[in-house]
C-alpha cells in the first residue's frame, strides 16, 4: 500500500527538485475529492517526458528502483517501487505551446490525449497538489470492466462534482 504520508512526501522531494508533475489514478480522484476515500496499491504520476531524468534521479533519491516487467510498458508507462512496497506509476507526456499533452502508447501511434483543461489543482490534508481533472478522470475510466474500486472512484466524482459517469 501507498499512505497519504508517502504520496505528500514523493511529490514534496519532486517539486522542490523543479519536477512539475500530475497525480491520476485513485489518488488523484482522492485530491479532487479533498479526502482518502481508501486504500491505494500505488501512485499514478504524470511527468513532462522532457524532465523525465530529472524525476528519475529525484525518485532514487528517495530509494526507487525502475521495476522492469509493467505491462504495458514503454512509451506509455514505466514502474519505479522502493523497498518498503510502494510503487510509483510514471507516465510521460509530451506538453505543446498550448498546454495540451499527448501520452504515447506504442510504437504504431495509439496515444492520449490531455487537453490544456486537463490539468488542474485539488486539496488533500491542507496542501494544494496537481492533479487531472475530473473529465479527464472519467474519460479514462472507460473501455473496460470496472473493479469494485473503480465503482466507488467514479461514485465519489458523481457526488463531489454532479457529472455523469457510464458506470
Amino acid at each position: 500500500m501507498l499512505p497519504i504520508g508517502e504520496m505528500l512526501r514523493v511529490l514534496d522531494v519532486l517539486d522542490a527538485a523543479g519536477c512539475e508533475v500530475w497525480v491520476a489514478g485513485g489518488w488523484g480522484i482522492d485530491v479532487l475529492v479533498g479526502r482518502v476515500t481508501r486504500e491505494h496499491h500505488d501512485l499514478d504520476l504524470l511527468h513532462r517526458a522532457e524532465r523525465e531524468p530529472e524525476v528519475i534521479t529525484t525518485l532514487e533519491s528517495l530509494g526507487y528502483a525502475k521495476r522492469p516487467g509493467a505491462v504495458p510498458g514503454r512509451p506509455a508507462r514505466f514502474v519505479m517501487a522502493d523497498g518498503r512496497g510502494h510503487e510509483l506509476d510514471l507516465h510521460p507526456l509530451h506538453f505543446a505551446e498550448d498546454g495540451s499533452a499527448m501520452q504515447h502508447l506504442d510504437d504504431r501511434g495509439g496515444a492520449f490525449s490531455y487537453p490544456a483543461a486537463s490539468f488542474v489543482t485539488g486539496t488533500i490534508e491542507g496542501v494544494r497538489v496537481r492533479c487531472l481533472s475530473a473529465d479527464r478522470q472519467i474519460a479514462f475510466h472507460q473501455g473496460y470492466e470496472p473493479r469494485e474500486r473503480d465503482l466507488r472512484d467514479m461514485a465519489h466524482l458523481r457526488e463531489a462534482f454532479g457529472v455523469t459517469t457510464h458506470f
